[in-house]
């Protein structure tokens, strides 16, 4: 496994040493081309690699075993987990449950929670709502097979989607929700996609561990007249899926 691409690791950086190793090391699995489930270097390699402690090798290590990067067997060695990575296609009908068809048996999505707030600026200019206006915020978590894919936060105009929560809850779907809300059908007008390393929050809802990447989409969908009627940022775990722009 190629461990030397990233350089070394900075310890002035303000990011701790086991994570910048647990990053390198999930950045080596990543570039493997062959998919193989291989062994790991020994601890004692990994940590002379590195220039550090075998304690500092071994959390790293056991991050990524929490996360399913890795797994650890007694009297083995550590070895590297392959999964097949989900394709979700984004385009002018992007829907998370027959995006994920032929890939996953279960797909659901839940709530997590919601309220009613002043939405933030990007969220206000993509809904072409003016900056004080109400808007219904919706945090959902997706599923695949039971795995979790990504975490999403959504905003809809409370004007005209006052019920789309409760409508979402008895679901577990924004395409019924909205349809029980009046909107028969609607197109995805913009995606951005970017990556950073995520939040506290989203290294729960996804059982990732620190260090961890998301990939990241802000999206605006509108009706079949071209009103806007849902702002979302979504956070998938990079290491499980791959989004495919149509």
């Amino acid at each position: 496994m190629d461990l030397e691409h990233d350089g070394d690791i900075e310890r002035r950086s303000g990011v701790t040493l086991w994570r910048q190793i647990a990053d390198r090391i999930r950045s080596g699995i990543a570039r493997e081309p062959d998919g193989r489930e291989g062994r790991l270097p020994p601890e004692a390699e990994l940590a002379e690699r590195f220039g550090v402690n075998r304690h500092t090798v071994r959390a790293a290590i056991a991050a990524l075993v929490q996360e399913g990067v890795l797994r650890s067997e007694q009297g083995r060695g550590t070895f590297i987990v392959r999964r097949n990575r989900l394709t979700y296609p984004i385009g002018a009908r992007t829907r998370f449950a027959s995006g994920l068809e032929g890939q996953a048996e279960a797909r659901r999505s839940r709530l997590l929670r919601s309220r009613v707030e002043t939405p933030p600026p990007e969220a206000a200019k993509a809904l072409g709502l003016n900056s004080d206006a109400r808007t219904i915020r919706l945090e959902t978590l997706s599923e695949a097979d039971g795995t979790p894919v990504s975490v999403a936060t959504h905003w809809f105009d409370a004007s005209r989607l006052a019920d789309i929560a409760d409508a979402f809850k008895r679901t577990g779907s924004i395409t019924l929700a909205l349809r029980e809300c009046g909107v028969d059908d609607y197109l995805r007008r913009t995606t951005a996609i970017e990556a950073r390393h995520a939040g506290a929050g989203d290294l729960e809802a996804l059982k990732l561990s620190p260090g961890a990447i998301v990939l990241v989409t802000r999206a605006t969908n509108t009706d079949m007249d071209g009103a806007p009627i849902q702002y979302s940022e979504t956070r998938f775990a990079a290491d499980r899926v791959t989004l495919s722009v149509e």
